[in-house]
């Protein structure tokens, strides 16, 4: 099928370049540098690579600029002159994600062989739908309104499709949103509650989105926002917010060492620009740090290609309980090849039960409930201390994105009541809780 590069019937100001998005100065594609004025399109006209957000970015004063970030808004918008938002976004009708907590994890660290101080867990499940897609959505909504769309879509694997309903709820915008139907049904709730329209389409991620990407060149499709595909170098821009997070956080000083799960991949590849972004500007100090990306073993095209030493990411039929990190063909994928060996990092995978196990991990030692993909996160970390590749005496942070909430299915068959006892001390003392 031919990529489709711009929508059809796109509203007027699209693609002139007249749009406010603040920073934001064009789209240049990340293969060929060709450079296209601001506009709902995601793919080179040139060489169809991907596009990415290009800016006019402040430089020479990063004291003047720390300074206003800090006494910024405790969300995503304190960092609004880095990203694609008009200058008065934090007035304007959103959810307001971010500033999440950043988990000094003691606990966990003696469980993993980790020196004290040096583990931490960036915990995105406190965002408005309890996941980081709630960044990415945010950036996209300002997308969307400069353009002119007033129905929000997207294809998703769960936790995009509440987010997209949610912000298109507060926006007062419509929201059509289309998931894989066999989705752990958490998530089809917490999707459905908001109001929206939500689509089941029979088969995995890939042939939702294939589905999306076919409807953005049909006329049924005309007007609407796919935050993931015709919106797509906009919404990624979210995730550069947990990079700035994460340095700011941590007194502004980049981590030795970052662990991040891969879906699409789009996450790792913008976590890495956001910090790229801070060295440039002058906030952080240039300094070596290692990225490194956890995927499950049913579906770990990424991991498999790092680990044969291969450029090139073939597709897989996912079968896992991560059914959030479930793309068998990610289109960051060899971008994520390249950061983790460029930066000395790694791309490794854990099994089902091993994902099981690290939920239990991250909640037992630091109270923290986490999705599937943070148990692969978890899990994948864990196996890196124990192979060597990370080094426990360095500043270490686990990428966790999403509430254990929305996939309780994962560990409920083995998670339950410890007794059941008769309301007597006889009876509790008969269980062993005494």
């Amino acid at each position: 099928m031919a990529v489709q590069t711009s929508a059809t019937a796109a509203p007027s100001a699209a693609g002139t370049g007249a749009v406010d998005l603040g920073p934001a100065s064009g789209l240049s594609c990340r293969e060929c540098g060709e450079r296209f004025a601001l506009g709902p399109i995601f793919a080179c006209e040139v060489c169809f690579g991907p596009l990415e957000v290009a800016y006019d970015l402040p430089t020479g004063d990063p004291e003047g600029l720390r300074k206003r970030i800090e006494n910024g808004p405790e969300n995503i918008w304190r960092y609004a002159p880095l990203l694609p938002v008009p200058a008065d976004v934090a007035s304007k009708p959103n959810l307001n994600p971010g500033w999440t907590k950043l988990v000094q994890a003691d606990n966990l660290a003696r469980e993993l062989g980790i020196e004290p101080g040096k583990l931490h867990v960036k915990d995105d499940s406190g965002n408005p739908t309890h996941s980081f897609k709630d960044r990415v959505v945010a950036q996209a909504l300002e997308a969307a309104r400069a353009f002119g769309y007033t129905t929000l879509s997207c294809s998703s694997t769960g936790n995009l499709a509440g987010a997209v309903g949610a912000a298109a709820a507060r926006a007062g915008f419509r929201s059509c949103v289309f998931i894989p139907s066999d989705l752990e049904q958490g998530k089809v709730v917490m999707a459905a509650v908001y109001g929206g329209e939500l689509v089941g389409i029979e088969g995995n991620y890939d042939d939702v989105n294939r589905f999306c990407s076919e409807l953005i060149g049909d006329p049924a499709g005309e007007g609407w926002g796919f935050v993931n595909v015709n919106l797509r170098p906009y919404y990624g821009e979210g995730s550069k917010t947990l990079a700035y997070e994460i340095c700011e956080q941590l007194g502004w000083r980049i981590p030795d060492q970052i662990v991040i799960p891969i879906a699409s991949g789009s996450q790792l590849t913008k976590i890495d620009k956001g910090i790229q972004e801070l060295i440039r500007l002058g906030l952080v100090e240039d300094r070596p740090y290692k990225i490194f990306g956890a995927q499950a073993e049913g579906c770990s095209p990424v991991s498999a290609a790092f680990k044969a030493g291969q450029d090139v990411v073939r597709p897989q039929k996912p079968d896992t309980i991560a059914k959030s990190l479930a793309i068998g063909n990610p289109a960051d994928g060899p971008y994520v090849l390249d950061i983790c060996r460029r930066t000395g990092g790694a791309v490794e995978d854990v099994t089902d039960a091993e994902i099981v196990d690290a939920i239990k991990l991250l909640a037992r030692t630091e109270g923290v409930f986490t999705e599937t993909a943070g148990g692969v996160t978890l899990g994948v970390a864990k196996k890196l201390v124990e192979a060597g590749a990370i080094d426990p005496s360095l500043t270490t942070v686990v990428v966790n994105t999403g509430d254990g909430l929305k996939t309780l299915d994962a560990v409920e068959p083995t998670t339950g009541m410890t007794a059941v006892i008769r309301p007597n001390l006889d009876s509790f003392r008969e269980a062993g809780l005494a």
